[in-house]
């Protein structure tokens, strides 16, 4: 190991004695003939491997780690990731004092591995009591732009962004819902990699860069949910965008039966969007291919294959299901694109930066209410007898949770600031009386929210995920970690 290693071994010294913790790394090292070199915040297993020719591997052969004990490193790690395959390259992010941050990056030499990864080591005890979560790790190459002039077209948004940032490839703008001449007001920039559009965010995130003299929003965009090619190949509903508001179920249904009287099975509309159900998965595609870009009403609609959402993650995908390295990726949900918030950072029924590809679940919009008929017979119950896929909302979670490992209700409590611009900022501090004297007192997350429901809601989002609960959360779709290179 190079000096540089040696200091990083080193500094792990306040949890294990830096000569026990030098010799077990050299041993790894020298056990598999993998180097290590620690920079930016992160220590580096691999990449390539010894013997390794070729370019790296593909996109999709990378995993992301949360829940990681704060004093476990390589030497006890790789060998429980060597179970599901060749590691090309280790990645535990590391913190100045010597302990691990929590989380890391495995990237496997194929995606199968990696697939292979997430199911057998997702929820693995990697001691007793702690246990990890995995799931799939993607480079995010695309920003959310807000408080964009809603008369500025794409063309005009595209130039702008290559004057102002480096490595621009394109913008994705969707037209209003109630004008289609007017853009939504936010647009999301594609950039031809993830160190070219963290570098950009690095740039405009101070809050203060004007765009045609507006200061704009930037964030990350959530990376397009990945599913599966076996469910991708079972899907039998369209999603239909761009769609006018006064446009009916019925002639929607009436346009995509044209190709093939029959086919179409139901409509859901939802604003200016639809899923078409078929009886066919053929008849599908098919109706895809035909109508994308056909004219409905007078609106040219975009239309593709709805993505299916796991019930179990639809309340909160990432952290993808996943734990966060910072809570700036706790929200993250499948909602309609049409309903992007006005601020960033906006929990659950306000939904955040959703990638320009994205299209919602039908298995989620379609949560609905049934009719009530008089005579009906009712039961009383206790919330508590209920299944945790009862519940929405992160606060109902919450307290199911509290109450499943008989403890007192969390207590809210509820703090505020004011922004530049004269809003009234809303946070809430989460405190759990029964582990109030352990390990952590409270929970606060680090975004500010505009409404008292939003405030509490990611607030007990946040804990949830801390807490390490029951409910899943390394499950599912693919979702972006910022700083895994330490660029944000």
């Amino acid at each position: 190991m190079n000096e540089e290693n040696i200091d990083g071994t080193n500094g792990c010294s306040k949890v294990r004695t830096g000569t026990q913790n030098e010799a077990a790394l050299l041993a790894l090292m020298e056990k598999t003939g993998y180097n290590m070199v620690q920079e930016n915040g992160q220590r580096k297993f691999g990449g390539p491997p010894p013997g390794w020719e070729g370019p790296p591997p593909p996109r999709g052969c990378e995993v992301f780690v949360g829940k990681i004990p704060r004093d476990m490193y390589e030497d006890e790690l790789v060998p429980v990731f060597e179970r599901a395959g060749k590691i090309y390259e280790f990645r535990l992010m590391m913190e100045f004092s010597g302990e691990n941050r929590g989380y890391a990056f495995v990237m496997y030499t194929t995606k199968e591995e990696a697939q292979l990864a997430i199911r057998i080591l997702n929820n693995y005890e990697i001691r007793p009591g702690k246990f990890i979560g995995v799931c799939v790790s993607l480079d995010n190459c695309r920003l959310f732009i807000g408080a964009i002039p809603k008369e500025k077209k794409k063309e005009e948004i595209l130039d702008e962004m290559k004057k102002v940032t480096e490595g621009v490839v394109d913008v994705i703008v969707y037209p209003s819902a109630t004008d289609k001449t007017k853009n939504r007001g936010f647009a999301f920039v594609e950039y031809e990699s993830h160190r070219a559009a963290a570098m950009a965010r690095r740039k405009l995130i101070p809050g203060t860069f004007q765009l045609w003299g507006h200061t704009i929003q930037v964030d990350w965009a959530d990376p397009e949910k990945e599913v599966d090619e076996e469910t991708m190949q079972r899907v039998k509903v369209l999603y239909v965008r761009n769609l006018m508001i006064s446009t009916t179920e019925e002639t929607i249904k009436a346009e995509f039966n044209k190709f093939k009287p029959g086919a179409v099975e139901r409509v859901k509309k939802l604003r200016d969007y639809a899923f078409v159900h078929f009886f066919n998965r053929d008849d599908a595609v098919s109706a895809m291919s035909v109508m994308n870009g056909k004219c409905i009403d007078g609106a040219s609609i975009e239309v593709t294959l709805a993505k299916p959402v796991n019930k179990e993650n639809t309340w909160r995908q990432h952290l993808n299901g996943q734990i966060s390295p910072n809570s700036e990726n706790l929200i993250v949900f499948a909602n309609k694109e049409e309903s992007y918030p006005k601020t960033l950072g906006k929990p659950l029924t306000l939904p955040a930066r959703l990638n320009g590809q994205h299209s919602p679940s039908p298995t989620e919009i379609e949560r609905c209410a049934y009719p009530f008929y008089p005579g009906t017979k009712l039961t009383p119950i206790s919330m508590y007898s209920l299944k945790s896929n009862h519940f929405n909302s992160a606060v109902m979670h919450l307290d199911y949770y509290c109450n499943k490992n008989n403890w007192a209700p969390p207590e809210y409590y509820l703090y505020s600031t004011t922004s530049q611009d004269g809003k009234v900022l809303l946070v809430y501090k989460i405190v759990i009386p029964a582990i109030a004297n352990g390990s952590q007192s409270y929970f606060m997350p680090d975004k500010l929210c505009t409404t008292l429901e939003d405030a509490k809601e990611l607030a007990a989002q946040f804990t949830l995920l801390h807490l390490g609960t029951g409910i899943k959360t390394c499950h599912g779709p693919g979702y972006d970690h910022e700083d895994k290179d330490d660029e944000t």
